[in-house]
């Protein structure tokens, strides 16, 4: 078996597409489990359309809840992390300020922007 240059760029860019693609939609089948604004027939409505026409399902779910994918996902992970807390015998959460110096700390670094750190900051101050 012969390859040339092109045949081995075309097939690691078509590998890479796939890849891609299956990483898309494992985010998106966990997002639907973590969605708790979805009933039960909501999300197997969703699961269903992914499993008929996955690549439709796969765009027509980002473009109608893309946008609080990423909130579901900090929420989950404070979430986790305040159990963890708990379970260690800490308050959850913690003191406001550690919230937020934390918080600025994830700022600085490039973690979060400025939106999320206004949101953390806004939640901090509010428990």
């Amino acid at each position: 078996m012969d390859w040339s240059v092109w045949e081995v760029i075309w097939t690691t860019f078509v590998v890479f597409l796939w890849i891609s693609v299956l990483v898309m939609y494992v985010n998106v089948v966990i997002d639907v489990f973590r969605s708790r604004d979805l009933s039960g027939w909501g999300k197997a409505g969703w699961l269903v359309l992914m499993l008929v026409l996955p690549l439709v399902g796969l765009l027509v779910y980002v473009i109608a809840r893309g946008a609080g994918m990423s909130q579901r996902a900090v929420d989950d992970q404070l979430a986790r992390a305040d159990q963890l807390r708990e379970a260690m015998g800490e308050a959850p959460g913690g003191d406001p300020a550690d919230q937020i110096a934390r918080g600025k700390q994830l700022l600085d670094t490039g973690a979060i922007d400025a939106q999320e750190f206004e949101q953390l900051k806004r939640r901090a101050l509010a428990a």
